[in-house]
């Protein structure tokens, strides 16, 4: 709205400036007078009314210099002044609110993908309803070319798909049955049923737009000064503008210091390049929980990374289960059986391989309980299942046998990671998984660096042979391996109180505590947890570690944007006022100097002539 009133307004104004340039030319003045009178009334108007709005706020805006320096040319005659200023305050304004609404562009773009129907799957046949009247276990259709409206699992069919909304990726995912599908997305060619699990403003879609609508209205550190500085700033340009006219007795020169110093550039150069900045990381699948946050991330210079879904692809594989006693088939199933009730990597790992095996899940763990960073226990069948790592194990007084320890510690050194499973205080086996390191990770590791990041380490929870294999791999700075989540969090405030700026990447429920205490924390989005992507101040919603190397440099440019804008507005408007203030003055004391030279010359010819005069009277006498 306001870009359209600033606009007509504008273009009104401008239009009768250019009548007043063809009165100018025919000499016709009177009329040219009229004409920039109506142009400065026109536009001084609007101007006036947002300075007046401002003083009952008891805020000294930029308008209210501009009003004062339109009146005083107005008072002096010098109209055109008066018509170039308020013309060119007010389209200095549509530019501005032009600006900000194209850096907004990846917003509107966003919202326009918002699904607005959806195909149910009913007894009777299938019914087009409206998206936000989908509930939770509806079963969906979605045909090619049409929109998921729901976040959910497949049922049935196989599909490409357009995650571009959610992840930034252009090329087409391939989706089949187990897979996750997300609202925004758009079937490429294909067609799948989806059970909905997350509708309406729950699904990731709807939050994306809401972290960019929340994050686009934040202000830095940076803008909430500059807020602050044109509220001391605007009260003491009008007094110095007094003090200019009282030193120079010229009230031209007053009003041109009190329209030069409006810090209007000043004002917009944080915001702009902020919004310009969050639009870009939106577009591009990073979400920026705010400006303020921008500015965290463009100083950090240490970098800690979780392992599982992290650095690693998140997909492991069961590569073996041991069983000391018993059937593998039974041990694996009786494990999957309690995994059931953890979002860990590794137990939904453990479950999608029972699923493979086609052992079937009937018993419903019962008293399930996750153990942070070790495991979890839970009983199946009236058995009791305590399953994960070593800590765990001890935690629960369960002994493990050499033989069984020096197993795991050779799978371990192999590249797997070892989870004991223990049935009734025995164990009864070791399952191993590996996970592979994402292709991505080292490049990106690499752009970290030359971006300026000092030391990367690995903080995980995985036991320290695995670890130290990934972090060999990727030539990190160091890997702390076994690590409980108060152990992570324990070490973020540790590297910052040795003066470390520094970012917490991670994607589990384990890694939320240390994404929070970090000074800021980065979450994988459509493979994390949802407390991590709550906790966490930036989501990467593909998963891909170059999408933390685009934050970083998009952080580092986009503050260095700011400071650029800044100090070109600050600079400008003390290089005109220095001039102006400066040769005006000197100007006006030189014109005084040589009227007063020229006094002091007339009166002594004066007296010459009078002696002049006198000599001859006396020679002729």
């Amino acid at each position: 709205m306001n870009r359209i009133k600033n606009s007509y307004i504008a273009a009104v104004t401008g239009g009768l400036l250019f009548i007043a340039f063809i009165f100018h030319w025919y000499a016709l003045d009177d009329m040219k007078h009229y004409v920039l009178i109506g142009s400065t009334l026109i536009a001084g108007y609007f101007i006036a009314l947002k300075a007046f709005q401002s003083l009952r706020m008891k805020a000294f805006s930029i308008e209210l210099l501009v009003t004062i320096a339109v009146v005083g040319a107005l008072m002096i005659g010098e109209y055109v002044e008066s018509a170039a200023v308020t013309f060119l305050f007010i389209f200095g304004a549509y530019l501005e609110t032009r600006t900000l609404e194209k850096t907004r562009s990846s917003l509107r773009n966003l919202i326009d993908m918002t699904p607005t129907e959806a195909t149910l799957i009913r007894p009777e046949g299938n019914i087009k309803v409206p998206a936000d009247s989908v509930i939770k276990g509806d079963h969906v259709l979605i045909l090619s070319g049409e929109k998921v409206a729901v976040d959910g699992q497949i049922l049935s069919g196989r599909a490409t798909i357009i995650e571009a909304a959610i992840t930034g990726e252009s090329v087409p995912a391939s989706k089949s049955v187990g897979d996750r599908v997300y609202s925004g997305t758009i079937i490429d060619n294909g067609y799948i049923e989806v059970m909905a699990e997350r509708v309406g403003d729950d699904t990731t879609f709807s939050k994306i737009i809401t972290l960019v609508e929340d994050a686009q209205e934040s202000k830095t550190k940076t803008q909430k000064f500059l807020d602050r500085f044109a509220n001391i700033y605007t009260p003491s340009i009008v007094v110095l503008s007094v003090l200019v006219y009282l030193f120079s007795s010229n009230i031209e020169l007053a009003l041109t210091f009190l329209v030069i110093a409006c810090p209007g550039a000043l004002v917009i150069s944080a915001p702009v390049s902020m919004v310009a900045g969050i639009g870009n990381g939106a577009r591009n699948g990073v979400l920026i929980k705010g400006g303020e946050i921008m500015e965290k991330l463009a100083k950090v210079n240490l970098v800690l990374f979780d392992k599982t879904g992290t650095l690693t692809k998140g997909r492991p594989e069961v590569t073996e289960v041991k069983a000391w006693s018993g059937d593998e088939n039974e041990l694996l199933r009786m494990a999957a059986q309690a995994e059931v009730a953890s979002e860990h990597h590794l137990g939904q790992t453990i479950v999608a391989e029972a699923g493979r095996r086609s052992l079937p899940l009937t018993d419903k763990p019962e008293n399930a309980q996750i153990i942070k960073g070790n495991g979890m226990v839970a009983s199946v069948a009236g058995q009791y299942m305590v399953i994960g790592n070593r800590k765990l194990m001890q935690a629960e007084g369960i002994t493990i046998a050499s033989q069984a320890d020096d197993y795991a510690i050779e799978r371990e050194k192999a590249g797997n990671t070892a989870i004991f499973v223990a049935i009734d205080g025995n164990i009864a086996g070791l399952i191993s998984i590996a996970d592979q390191v994402k292709p991505e990770a080292r490049r990106a590791i690499e752009q970290l660096r030359a971006q300026g990041v000092k030391k990367i380490y690995m903080l995980t929870g995985d036991n320290r042979h695995t670890a130290q294999l990934v972090g060999d791999e990727l030539g990190l700075d160091a890997v702390h391996a076994e690590l409980l989540p108060q152990d992570k969090v324990t070490w973020v405030n540790k590297l910052k109180a040795e003066g470390y700026r520094v970012a917490m990447v991670g994607d589990g429920i384990n890694d939320a505590p240390a994404l929070a205490t970090a000074d800021v924390g980065l979450a994988m989005g459509t493979g994390g947890a949802d407390i991590s992507m709550e906790t966490a101040d930036i989501v990467l919603m593909s998963d891909r570690l170059d999408q933390f190397a685009h934050a970083h440099a998009l952080a580092k440019a986009t503050v260095n944007n700011m400071l650029q804008n800044t100090f070109f507005a600050v600079s400008t408007v003390i290089i005109l006022l220095i001039g102006v203030v400066l040769g005006k003055v000197f100007f006006s004391l030189g014109h005084a100097y040589t009227r007063s030279q020229r006094g002091a010359g007339g009166c002594e010819r004066g007296q010459a002539d009078t002696l002049q005069r006198q000599a001859r009277h006396a020679c002729s006498t």
